[in-house]
């Protein structure tokens, strides 16, 4: 069955929301973004969700320090590298399960994800969409609609970019992806989440996978 992931929670509301309504992970952003969120306020959201769900840091060209740094303070189970870091950056992160993303502009890289697997420990990539101007959360699908790429992915995927409860069961269908990511296809406005729209997106995805 695919997890499923809701990316951009700001409050504690939202948290127990995505929760509630069957998230299997959690993604806070602490990169600048309109749903970007301080440590501190991660942090007391964080300490008081279910042992189960995952906790995912999303991260943008950050030193490796402030990255290690928020993952301990906050209770982290998982970091996210949205920006442009390199398999050596990744390396130096050894004692963190990383997640590294991907920006699609027309192909997918390949040869560049499989450095990743090889040179690095990084565990899962997300495949999202590029934008000139934004790393995340543009709200916008690639080219899914028309691939089949998943087999020759090296490492487990996160499909992100774009998804919405009209999509979803398309998305999970062509491409068996192992997470799906949300984000502003569940807001009611930006930073917002929207519990129908969290309800619909999770029945959804769990009835084609």
């Amino acid at each position: 069955m695919v997890w499923i992931k809701v990316c951009g929670i700001t409050s504690e509301e939202d948290a127990w929301v995505a929760v509630a309504c069957g998230a299997d992970a959690l993604g806070f952003v602490f990169a600048p973004s309109i749903r970007n969120v301080t440590a501190e306020l991660a942090r007391e959201i964080i300490k008081k969700l279910p042992d189960n769900i995952e906790k995912i840091g999303v991260f943008v060209n950050e030193s490796p320090e402030k990255v290690r740094n928020t993952a301990n303070f906050c209770g982290l189970t998982s970091v996210q590298l949205h920006g442009d870091e390199k398999p050596e950056y990744s390396a130096l992160l050894s004692d963190l399960n990383i997640i590294k993303a991907f920006r699609i502009i027309d192909k997918v890289a390949y040869e560049e994800i499989e450095k990743y697997s090889e040179e690095s420990n990084v565990s899962r990539i997300l495949l999202d969409t590029y934008s000139r101007n934004a790393y995340g959360g543009t709200g916008e699908a690639f080219f899914w609609r028309a691939s089949v790429f998943i087999e020759k992915l090296p490492l487990p995927l996160i499909l992100a970019g774009g998804l919405t409860a009209e999509n979803i069961e398309q998305a999970i269908t062509i491409v068996r992806p192992y997470v799906v990511d949300v984000s502003s296809g569940v807001e009611k406005a930006p930073g917002q989440k929207d519990l129908q729209k969290l309800k619909t997106f999770i029945e959804r995805a769990r009835r084609v996978s």
